[in-house]
């Protein structure tokens, strides 16, 4: 890893152009010159458009459908500033494909989590920094250093007019506890757990509420919403239940499938999501609004140009 780094130049693939935008205008700079297209067979070319000699170089490429076109992007992206002297390169993975395939569940399953950080130390990264990992583990799969960001304090913000009221945020599974809760404390509200459970094979599954959530407004809290089935099932239950209003967040709005016809169809009052993945047209929806984590990515560069520590961001 090379130390001794310039100034912030920061460049984007096709992924998410308007996140990268929104990053520039808080740090201040112009988004730097990158034309990334594709030749008539599909392959994809990347042209750098300015000197990146010795800079501090920032790519903006999370890897969402499709996820495949957009991870070579960022990785063609790597090669091309490396190749051309960069004095550090940061791949800024607001979302990162793959992040569910992360342990072996059955013989023969590959770990494509794993893989992918593999291919991106070997492209060329000097540094990854990514937002909400679906499992913090992920983490210990690079050999580099990655900065772990987290948009919780974002969308809990984004809830602050619940403060004081009778509310209760809402882990729609165990393995979302500790998710809730930090969402929790921010706004000093309990918690309540979603537990699913199979009595016997090919019965049903049954959802079952741990905490008090009778006639008061809940928040279900997740990291990624791809199709949707399980924020509007625990609606469903949640309001069976005895909750008087439900309302959704997450991270990462995957929104895959019949997603956005589930939640506007669902007992959701409106469902939160970040940036981190744009939002397509066909998916803007009234009960879908979308937050911006564009200040804290660009906080986050700036500490790390300057060599500051990033962890006040996220602890």
């Amino acid at each position: 890893m090379n130390l001794c780094v310039g100034g912030i130049k920061v460049f984007t693939g096709n992924a998410n152009i308007e996140l990268a935008r929104k990053i520039c205008e808080y740090l201040d700079i112009e988004l730097g010159a990158c034309e990334v297209t594709h030749f008539s067979d599909g392959e994809i070319n990347v042209n750098i458009g300015e000197t990146v000699r010795g800079a501090d170089v920032f790519l903006i490429q999370p890897t969402h459908s499709p996820v495949n076109d957009n991870l070579m992007e960022l990785l063609i992206m790597i090669d091309a500033v490396k190749r051309a002297s960069a004095g550090r390169i940061n791949a800024v993975i607001s979302y990162y494909g793959y992040a569910r395939q992360d342990r072996k569940t059955k013989a023969r399953e590959p770990i494509t989590a794993k893989l992918v950080a593999d291919i991106l130390h070997t492209a060329g990264a000097d540094r990854v920094v990514a937002m909400d990992l679906h499992a913090g583990q992920i983490q210990g799969y690079f050999d580099i250093p990655v900065d772990h960001l987290s948009a919780i304090p974002i969308l809990a913000h984004h809830f602050k007019f619940l403060k004081g009221t009778d509310s209760v945020i809402v882990s729609p599974d165990l393995g979302g506890v500790t998710r809730a809760r930090s969402f929790a404390n921010i706004l000093d509200m309990p918690i309540a757990i979603i537990e699913k459970r199979r009595p016997k094979p090919n019965v049903s599954e049954v959802m079952n509420v741990i905490g008090d959530i009778e006639g008061k407004n809940v928040i279900i809290v997740d990291d990624i919403i791809d199709t949707a089935g399980t924020i509007v099932k625990a609606a469903s239950v949640l309001k069976n239940f005895g909750a008087k209003k439900v309302y959704g967040c997450a991270t990462h709005g995957v929104l895959s499938g019949p997603a956005v016809d589930r939640i506007c169809n669902s007992e959701l009052e409106k469902f939160v999501i970040s940036d981190t993945i744009p939002l397509r047209e066909e998916c803007k929806s009234g009960k879908i609004e979308v937050v911006s984590v564009a200040s804290l990515l660009a906080k986050a560069i700036k500490k790390i140009n300057s060599s500051e520590s990033v962890s006040i961001l996220f602890d």
